[in-house]
């Protein structure tokens, strides 16, 4: 055989071997293909009726396939089935997701719910120590003794000299009925009577212009009257406003001069709306100014506005403080300081004042039995109905709860406790929070005493319950489960 036949005789052969092989692949990967496509086909289908994909910036997106978010076009996420026997607001992890989180958890427990209250504000006039000099009578003003504010007077200092043709008129008839009386000894009884009450009346009529017994003596013993009657001062303290000159007239009821009594002053102090839970009537109040350095001042609390100021979204509160060497003066800045507890019930407490008298005009006034003031002669009354919360049985201590176990946010307060089970489970639990104790703050209800709530990693917690689609600090749908009020009694 030659070369040839030998070469066309292995094309043939090589042929034969592809068109074999092309024919065999035909077949047995058309088999083969049809049983992927239905193995590919069950898979789908099981996935479809067993898995949900869910989006992690938004959970309420969920989807029976794979895909993009049709919110922000995030890929999808495949939604992990909740373990059995846990509620909506639950979420279970193992022990090593738990340490890499870095949970911590701490026990909540009662205490004393004390905070030093820092309040700014200024020394004021007290108000029911200020008294006006008023004109009785119309007339001119002759002569001012005191004529500039800030001369210290005290009772019974002359003013003014004041004269007025009505007190001049109303003198001479004084002097003609005391003279009518005296010469009256051969008249009637009936006549003598009726002298003598027309010499009373007259009297009484100059003491209703503003004379004093002894003015209207010396003017019954004269032959004349005299020309200006001379006004006393009717208390003591400082001027603080002067109304008039001299050669001025005035009529009935012109103010000339404005009189404060400095030896007690009003301390005004500033209380933001954070602070009023912490505010009592009689709590006590120490304060520091700038122009007395090295001194602290001591008050009680007398007086709390029950108005808000909408501008500066502050609550005025007054404090009595006794003046005696006048240190205080008014507009002077003070710093005060006040150290106070609220109760189980979130009122402020105050223990020193417990089944004590005080009067509700002037709270440094405190008795042990009833009976008046000494400064405005009100009956005292018992301070509980002041307001000041020291009955018995008041639970004087509160149940605080860290500040960092609460995630708020704005309107709700939600916290992570530590369930039992065979994995470190949490449960995400609505609360309502009481006022803020330093890092701490008061629950009024939605804890117990003794629940281990999760102060480290409930970011991550909230998160995760999130991305699963439960209830979580921003995405409540499903409502956490709220816990009865809590017994304060421990």
């Amino acid at each position: 055989m030659n070369i040839k036949n030998v070469i066309q005789t292995n094309k043939v052969t090589i042929g034969l071997v592809i068109v074999a092989f092309i024919m065999g692949s035909w077949f047995t990967g058309g088999e083969s293909t049809q049983v992927n496509t239905d193995s590919t086909d069950d898979h789908k289908s099981h996935t479809t009726q067993s898995q949900i994909w869910t989006c992690s910036m938004h959970p309420n997106v969920q989807l029976p396939e794979p895909g993009q978010c049709p919110i922000c076009f995030m890929d999808l996420i495949p939604l992990e089935s909740s373990g059995g026997g846990l509620s909506a607001n639950q979420l279970s992890m193992s022990e090593d997701a738990a340490k890499l989180a870095n949970i911590e958890t701490s026990a909540i427990s009662y205490g004393k719910a004390e905070m030093k209250i820092q309040l700014s504000g200024k020394v004021e006039y007290d108000e029911s120590r200020i008294g006006n000099i008023t004109a009785w009578v119309p007339g001119r003003l002759e002569r001012m003794f005191v004529d500039y504010t800030g001369i210290k007077v005290n009772k019974g200092d002359h003013m003014l000299e004041l004269y007025s043709p009505d007190l001049y008129a109303t003198q001479e008839e004084l002097i003609q009925a005391r003279k009518l009386m005296d010469s009256g000894t051969s008249q009637s009884p009936s006549h003598r009577k009726t002298v003598e009450l027309n010499l009373l009346a007259v009297r009484e009529k100059l003491r209703l212009m503003g004379l004093v017994d002894e003015q209207i003596q010396n003017i019954e013993r004269g032959d004349s009257p005299s020309n200006v009657i001379t006004v006393y001062s009717p208390m003591s303290g400082v001027v603080i406003q002067k109304n008039g000159v001299e050669g001025a007239y005035v009529n009935t009821g012109t103010n000339i001069y404005t009189i404060a009594d400095l030896d007690r002053v009003w301390v005004i102090l500033d209380a933001y709306e954070t602070d009023l839970p912490w505010l009592a009537f009689g709590q006590n109040v120490s304060f520091t100014t700038e122009g007395i350095p090295g001194k602290t001042f001591h008050g009680r609390i007398a007086f709390i506005d029950p108005v808000l100021d909408e501008k500066t979204r502050t609550v005025k509160v007054r404090i009595n403080v006794s003046n005696p060497e006048s240190e205080l003066k008014p507009g002077m800045f003070v710093h005060g300081t006040i150290h106070a507890s609220v109760g189980g019930e979130g009122k402020a407490i105050n223990p020193e004042l417990a089944n004590k008298w005080v009067c509700p005009m002037h709270p440094e006034v405190i008795q042990n039995s009833p009976g008046t003031c000494h400064v405005c002669g009100m009956d005292l009354v018992k301070s509980e109905s002041m307001g000041i919360v020291h009955t018995p049985g008041h639970q004087h201590e509160s149940l605080l709860v860290p500040s960092s176990a609460v995630l708020k946010t704005g309107e709700r307060a939600v916290v992570y406790i530590k369930v039992s089970g065979d994995e470190p489970t949490f449960e995400g639990r609505e609360i309502v929070l009481g006022v803020r104790v330093g890092d701490y703050y008061v629950v009024k209800s939605g804890l117990s005493l003794g629940d281990e709530v999760v102060v480290k990693g409930n970011f991550k917690i909230d998160s995760a319950m999130q991305i699963s689609a439960k209830p979580s600090m921003m995405n409540p749908d499903g409502k956490m489960n709220k816990s009865q009020p809590m017994n304060h009694q421990h």
